[in-house]
């Protein structure tokens, strides 16, 4: 995939009072992509706040920036079982402000499967010049579309 059409991906997640902080983590981490030339794992920001009965919420994310990077997440996009129905939504999933917005299984993350559902919140800022919702969509398609032949070549 020689050009990504998207300046970064933020991936978000919640770990509540219930959940453990380090199964939260390694769910968010299904996504992000590993330091081999590093020691330090990929940074994750973490944020305390609380919630409508006083109980901790942890808000865990990560700003996805390098095109490497940016690569490997998307191509953790790629095990999606429901990849043609993503493909199917894209007019839905991209904004006016050229982002796409996807939510992600945290449960299934955790486990190394990659579903689309609750949990994990992923926005990509699509490049788009002008910056239009169609031109937005048609690039995120075509990243997709790059992303699908590769995963089954």
């Amino acid at each position: 995939m020689p050009q990504i059409p998207l300046h970064y991906v933020d991936l978000r997640t919640f770990c509540y009072a219930t959940e453990d902080e380090k199964r939260v983590e390694e769910a968010l981490r299904t996504f992000l992509p590993d330091r081999e030339d590093d020691d330090e794992p990929f940074p994750i920001e973490r944020a305390e706040s609380e919630g409508h009965y006083g109980d901790r919420i942890l808000v865990l994310s990560a700003r996805v920036e390098n095109a490497d990077d940016i690569r490997h997440v998307l191509s953790r996009l790629a095990d999606l079982e429901s990849f043609d129905d993503l493909m199917d939504e894209l007019d839905e999933r991209v904004t006016e402000n050229t982002e796409l917005f996807l939510r992600l299984d945290k449960q299934a993350a955790f486990a190394g499967d990659v579903r689309l559902g609750d949990g994990i919140t992923f926005r990509g800022k699509v490049e788009a010049y002008p910056a239009k919702k169609e031109k937005a969509v048609a690039n995120a398609e075509e990243v997709l579309e790059r992303l699908r032949e590769q995963t089954h070549d």
